[in-house]
């Protein structure tokens, strides 16, 4: 798919805000949307204060919305990450509720429920590979869907077709200029790593891996929608709080298919492989009342109380470290 048919198969609801870096993916996606619902659109500029050209990027931004007679609205955020956690993690979370805000924000455009966002081609391809580098199971390998809900937003990705080169292509075609990140050329970075060396290599040997790669990540979405329909209707027979008898007459799949999912919907929280092990084995093991169960899991803790396993969190995060 090229850049105009990705733009013409777009059909969100209007009015519609989007996620403007400054950089060539959202640059274009803001250029051609602009174009297509004029008067309707807005740009939601997110302000991360991690580098010092910060303030440079939201007057380059500035610049470009004015010439497209765009309102550009900008949220400030610290999205530095809290001890063990992964920075690009911390600036993703910053993002998604920095939209969100800036969706509610007093003097926004009234009725912006959608947002599109820039993520092309490459990006899903550094996804999934950064899911496989960390043994993800098919939640992870699904990468990014197209369309998705979050914070009563839908978060519409209509570039994930486009390859990042093509995107650059249709810029310089119409002289439009954008802003180069100089972050995305630090190694430190895994995704950097990947774009910088494995992308050039797959071209090199499999010259389809963008859509074949987009493939696979649609099966493991189906996949995962499975399961997760699975898991809703475990629940909904050991119940929230799982009661344990009724969980261990479960399969061990089943069993943690529908703990993964208690822990995420209920908790927001996710186990390591090892942690949901043990917390299975300790599962395993309630076989007399008195057995107790008490394992870390994710920032919390996971207990039996009498029949129903339980979890807590004896120190929720503060909201600069969430």
């Amino acid at each position: 798919m090229n850049f105009d048919e990705a733009i013409a198969a777009f059909a969100p609801s209007l009015p519609l805000a989007v996620a403007y870096s400054g950089g060539a993916d959202s640059t274009a996606l803001l250029v051609a949307c602009a174009a297509r619902w004029p008067g309707q659109v807005e740009a939601f500029h997110v302000h991360h204060g991690l580098q010092v050209a910060a303030d440079e990027f939201e007057r380059q931004c500035a610049v470009v919305c004015e010439r497209l007679g765009v309102t550009l609205r900008v949220h400030r955020v610290d999205a530095r990450h809290a001890p063990g956690e992964s920075p690009e993690d911390a600036a993703r979370r910053a993002r998604y509720a920095s939209l969100a805000a800036l969706a509610r924000a007093e003097g926004t455009r009234p009725g912006i429920g959608s947002i599109a966002l820039g993520q092309h081609a490459d990006d899903q391809v550094e996804t999934v590979l950064l899911a496989l580098s960390r043994g993800a199971g098919v939640a992870g390998l699904a990468a990014m869907p197209e369309v998705a809900q979050r914070d009563g937003l839908v978060l519409h990705r209509p570039l994930l077709g486009v390859p990042a080169a093509e995107i650059r292509a249709w810029l310089k075609a119409r002289d439009v200029p954008w802003i180069e990140d100089p972050s995305n050329a630090d190694a430190r970075f895994t995704r950097n790593r990947i774009r910088a060396e494995l992308l050039p290599a797959l071209d090199r040997a499999f010259p389809q891996f963008r859509s074949t790669f987009a493939r696979s990540a649609r099966h493991a979405a189906q996949a995962h929608a499975l399961l997760v329909e699975l898991a809703q209707q475990d629940l909904g027979a050991i119940g929230a709080p799982p009661g344990i008898d009724a969980l261990r007459r479960l399969s061990r799949a089943r069993q943690a298919n529908v703990l993964r999912h208690w822990l995420l919907q209920a908790h927001d929280c996710t186990p390591s492989t090892a942690q949901l092990e043990e917390l299975l084995d300790q599962v395993h093991a309630c076989t007399t009342r008195g057995h107790r169960l008490h394992i870390k899991i994710g920032a919390g803790f996971a207990e039996r109380r009498g029949a129903l396993l339980h979890w807590y969190n004896p120190s929720p995060p503060t909201e600069a470290s969430r």
